[in-house]
């Protein structure tokens, strides 16, 4: 369980990247935004990397306590799909400032273990997609293509939706417009 002041460092942490990327997020400008000394923030967490794995951490494990939840609560693979990403949406939407954040790459290319933690999330979102796809009644186009490649179908237009939400400054709902994304994506997919 994070203190509150970690709290408080993860969240300015998200906004500096936000505001002014990656290059932006330096300890320096982290003690000024929250108004403590340097060595106060390493008394916390011992790097940036710290951080920002930290970050990773919570939005898994917030994907993680979905799975756990809601898993046997929704009963098709319809539902449990569309649930899912609603509840990406509103995680993102609650938190907009996360996007500059998760959809980052740049911050994790050069941190092998920034890196592993984003793959983490990526599997455990294919793992948790793979048995749904698996349980619609996949149409003649898709029923032979690997399911792993199916995930992608839904994985890759909602981060593109997600990213086009941010660039434009969240002048549309990001969970209406990503309903109709999911079952756009199913429809595609299905008998």
């Amino acid at each position: 369980m994070l203190s509150e002041r970690q709290q408080q460092i993860i969240r300015a942490s998200i906004g500096l990247i936000d505001q002014f990327g990656i290059q932006g997020f330096t300890i320096k400008n982290l003690s000024k935004e929250i108004g403590i000394s340097e060595p106060a923030i390493y008394r916390h967490f011992e790097s940036k990397v710290e951080i920002l794995s930290t970050i990773l951490d919570e939005f898994k494990q917030q994907v993680m306590s979905y799975h756990a939840d809601f898993d046997t609560a929704i009963a098709g693979g319809h539902e449990k799909i569309g649930s899912f990403f609603a509840m990406i949406f509103q995680v993102f939407t609650e938190n907009p400032t996360l996007v500059s954040v998760i959809f980052a790459e740049e911050i994790f290319r050069n941190e092998p273990a920034l890196s592993q933690k984003v793959v983490e999330i990526q599997n455990s979102n294919e793992a948790y997609l793979g048995p749904l796809i698996q349980s619609l009644p996949l149409n003649e186009a898709v029923s032979s293509t690997p399911v792993e490649m199916i995930s992608m179908m839904f994985l890759g237009p909602v981060r593109l939706l997600t990213r086009k939400w941010k660039m434009s400054q969240y002048s549309f709902d990001l969970r209406e417009e990503g309903k109709q994304l999911i079952q756009t994506i199913i429809k595609s997919i299905t008998l």
